[in-house]
């Protein structure tokens, strides 16, 4: 069964097409899951690039209704794409309980580092940062609160060649998941973004094979995910090259994940 679990909208103020437009090319494509995850607001602060506070309602009811239309056709699974801070705790925990998600979805692009200041992992300003980077991502596997981590290899798109700070960072991400359960998203957004040089050689800036190679290695859970911005990227050829690329690495990605939605079936 096909299934894509991290899906962006128009109200993410960087991506086209409404729920609507998504869900149609995801029967066209021939998906049996598809999981709604765009990029959460924060309830007091910007951290740019997401839905403003003010449209979470009008996203989370636009999908309950879809779910119902769509019944037939496709499982519709309504989340949110969204960092993990520690003192939004409770904001993670109403998002589940009172608003009803299936799962959150960890995108950690904003990270407290050891000082407790907010970075961002796009900024590196070495490889040293992946690993507070990693540390953020690990203490957010242990909430669970989070059933999947978008892109955890994200840290690795900085201008820098592997070291042992990025070994660092991803034997604790991949040890968490392994001790967690939590699912590690192999990301076809970075392969969409293409092949760029960096100081070690031309590569994608992520996913990056040495992380991979120590999932497989670990036997934690692995999905593909979409990362989809435009409706046409719901299942796409970035999508069977992401397979693909797991195959090589001896990874069979999950399609249906228990404990979703148990009112779905």
């Amino acid at each position: 069964m096909k299934a894509n679990y991290h899906t962006h909208t128009l109200r993410c103020r960087h991506a086209q097409g409404t729920e609507r437009d998504y869900v149609e090319a995801a029967v066209k494509a021939g998906l049996g899951i598809l999981g709604f995850s765009d990029h959460a607001p924060f309830p007091d602060f910007d951290f740019g690039l997401r839905m403003p506070y003010d449209e979470l309602h009008p996203y989370l009811d636009a999908i309950d209704r879809l779910t119902g239309e769509f019944i037939s056709d496709i499982i519709l699974y309504k989340s949110l794409e969204i960092e993990y801070i520690p003192q939004y705790q409770s904001y993670y925990e109403g998002l589940l309980a009172q608003e009803g998600l299936d799962y959150l979805l960890m995108g950690e692009h904003f990270y407290p580092d050891r000082s407790g200041i907010i970075r961002n992992i796009y900024h590196a300003r070495s490889t040293a940062d992946a690993v507070d980077y990693a540390k953020a991502v690990v203490r957010g596997m242990e909430t669970g609160l989070f059933r999947m981590v978008a892109h955890p290899d994200l840290f690795t798109l900085g201008q820098f060649a592997w070291d042992g700070n990025w070994e660092e960072a991803s034997e604790r991400i991949v040890e968490a998941a392994a001790r967690t359960g939590v699912i590690l998203e192999l990301n076809a957004n970075g392969l969409r973004r293409g092949i760029h040089d960096y100081p070690d050689g031309p590569r994608l800036m992520y996913p990056h094979r040495r992380f991979w190679e120590k999932a497989a290695e670990a036997g934690v859970p692995v999905i593909i995910g979409s990362d989809c911005h435009e409706p046409a990227q719901v299942w796409d050829g970035c999508m069977s090259a992401a397979r693909e690329m797991l195959q090589t690495w001896g990874i069979t990605p999950l399609e249906m994940i228990e404990g979703l939605g148990s009112n779905k079936s």
